[in-house]
């Protein structure tokens, strides 16, 4: 199968040009300002996408995910789409599980202390997960800032290492964009837009 992943797209989806494939991946942030606008907007265009299966996470933009009952998130949601929100989605076998928690101070949508809070959060992660999607990288992994800082989630790295995940797609930190390898894990920073949210980035396509 081949999988399209895009993230942080900010709005501006329908500016980019996505690749054909079976699995489109989007990794959070699909909003600026996280209105339930903006949002049905995203989903009316994602689900017009011809890919077979369309799966996609919040990110720290996306309030209106946080902010709505799960009920009223599942009424909006197409029937060819599937929202992840610390669960599962399995594909001709493949376990897919998504997560749109980032380390934060709470001013951001699906933020989390970097304390024992989120360690049992990433916990959730099930050890058969083949394919994991977060909106923030690990730590030290595609997530380095303009200013050469790191800004991915420590939590997140050390779970990984507990764990044989095949591909893990994530965004968040747009100035990373790209892929690395690491101990058979194939990592994905599929960030659409740089840090003056343009777009320059293509979507990313992996063969599993």
């Amino acid at each position: 199968m081949k999988l399209i992943c895009i993230s942080d797209t900010h709005n501006k989806h329908e500016q980019i040009s996505i690749p054909d494939g079976d699995i489109l991946i989007h990794a959070g942030d699909i909003t600026e300002g996280g209105t339930e606008r903006e949002v049905r907007n995203f989903l009316e265009w994602f689900a017009s996408q011809p890919h077979k299966h369309k799966i996609f996470i919040a990110g720290n933009h996306d309030f209106y995910f946080e902010k709505t009952s799960d009920k009223e998130i599942k009424e909006i949601i197409p029937k060819n789409v599937s929202y992840l929100n610390d669960n599962t989605v399995s594909i001709n076998n493949i376990k897919f599980w998504g997560s749109p928690i980032t380390p934060g101070d709470g001013t951001w949508a699906f933020n989390n202390k970097q304390t024992q809070s989120i360690n049992k959060h990433w916990e959730q992660i099930p050890e058969d997960t083949q394919i994991l999607i977060t909106h923030t990288p690990p730590y030290k992994i595609k997530d380095i800032l303009k200013n050469g800082q790191h800004a991915g989630c420590a939590s997140l790295l050390k779970i990984l290492q507990k764990r044989q995940i095949k591909i893990h797609i994530f965004g968040h930190v747009h100035d990373s964009y790209g892929v690395t390898s690491i101990t058979g894990t194939k990592f994905i920073n599929a960030s659409c837009l740089d840090n003056k949210d343009r777009h320059l980035h293509k979507p990313i396509d992996i063969l599993i």
